[in-house]
């Protein structure tokens, strides 16, 4: 089996809720990012083989194979192909997984991975909620499935609630951790720790004028433990709030993965090489705990260990899913999502585990650090995980 190699890694700022990337096209912005990566690489369009982008909510302007759209909206040329992936909020984790897989087994030689979710024109859940609307069916009422989990509503705040309890975090421990992840958000931003990854992006300001943004939206900078403490939880006899919940987010990011004869012909060294894959299937009605059996996959994989791992992402999609894998796997907390996560930043749902993966590998090079380990938990109990090596 042949080598997958990251040659190439950025993403937008993320924009948060009807901010200021509002008004941008799901394809335009997704073909921003591909741009930047050709550019960045001296990759001649031609040589891309296929771009393959994770998004959620395949609804509206994200309809109709929003990978294909994004490069029909990109410099890349018409026999440039696409394809959209949906595994929940790891879909751009699973966009480089298959890349990875695709060079891996040389079927293909450079493949960039990616996501886009614009929340603020296509809401979280719009796809199903539409298809009620329009009495095409329900996702969760099968036969199967009603039999295996009656009277079960499947939902993610349920089972963030649920993971709370069982591994007894407090209401202070979860605002706690929500506190640490924008300083250390505001900490990355002001040391210019971001600048290398994002890629500026026009942007309207509510007078109409234009503004290049070059920060993610969603960073509190006047953030205190006392405002997040004094939120209101998001159900009555529960401990999670908005404040320790991921944002709403807008933005996109890409990767691009190669073999060994990619590197041939581009021209270039490798930054990074993908050691291990793995997935997870884990109990889909507390739906969250997916990264901690897919993590210990992929070390067991690899042959590593934890202690080995100089950073780990794990998307904060809410403050207990990243506390509990901490726990489980016995983590070091430094080492833990050290740019602050999506609490701080924002979780753009399908763009998510290429933003990430952007920010991992920026951050081993910046810190000459050797092994980085990513995971994130998905809608139905599953996740993807992966661990990379940093080589330059």
């Amino acid at each position: 089996m042949g080598n997958a190699y990251i040659v190439g890694a950025v993403r937008t700022p993320g924009g948060k809720k009807d901010g200021k990337l509002k008004n941008w096209h799901p394809s335009d912005l997704g073909a921003l990012v591909l741009d930047e990566l050709v550019e960045r690489t001296g990759a001649k369009g031609e040589m891309i083989d296929d771009v393959i982008f994770g998004c959620v909510s395949q609804s509206g302007a994200q309809a109709g194979n929003v990978a294909r759209n994004a490069v029909l909206s990109s410099k890349l040329p018409e026999s440039v192909p696409g394809t959209s992936v949906d595994r929940q909020c790891g879909s751009s984790q699973q966009a480089i997984h298959f890349a990875a897989q695709a060079v891996m087994s040389e079927t293909q030689d450079i493949v960039i991975a990616g996501g886009v979710e614009v929340m603020s024109q296509v809401p979280i859940g719009s796809n199903i909620i539409d298809s009620f609307k329009e009495g095409h069916g329900q996702p969760f009422n099968g036969k199967g499935m009603t039999e295996r989990y009656p009277g079960v509503q499947f939902s993610q705040f349920a089972g963030a609630e649920m993971m709370a309890k069982r591994w007894k975090f407090s209401r202070d421990d979860l605002d706690t951790f929500a506190y640490a992840s924008h300083k250390k958000a505001i900490a990355a931003t002001e040391s210019g720790f971001f600048d290398k990854e994002i890629v500026p992006v026009e942007g309207d300001l509510p007078s109409g004028e234009k503004e290049m943004v070059t920060v993610d939206e969603g960073i509190r900078f006047d953030a205190s433990l006392e405002s997040l403490s004094g939120l209101k939880t998001l159900s009555e006899d529960g401990v999670l709030t908005a404040g320790s919940s991921s944002q709403i987010c807008d933005g996109a990011a890409g990767v691009m993965i190669v073999n060994d004869a990619g590197l041939k012909k581009l021209g270039i060294e490798p930054r990074a090489k993908i050691v291990s894959l793995a997935l997870a299937g884990d109990d889909p009605v507390i739906m969250l705990t997916g990264p901690i059996p897919a993590s210990k996959s992929v070390l067991e994989k690899a042959n590593l260990s934890i202690s080995d791992i100089d950073i780990y992402e794990v998307n904060e999609a809410f403050a207990p899913v990243p506390l509990a894998w901490a726990y489980e796997l016995k983590a070091d907390k430094e080492r833990l999502n050290v740019n602050g996560g999506a609490m701080a930043l924002g979780h753009p749902l399908g763009g998510t585990g290429a933003k990430l993966m952007t920010t991992l590998l920026h951050e081993l090079e910046r810190r000459d650090g050797k092994y980085g380990l990513q995971a994130i938990c998905e809608g139905g109990g599953t996740a993807n995980a992966m661990v990379i090596e940093r080589l330059s």
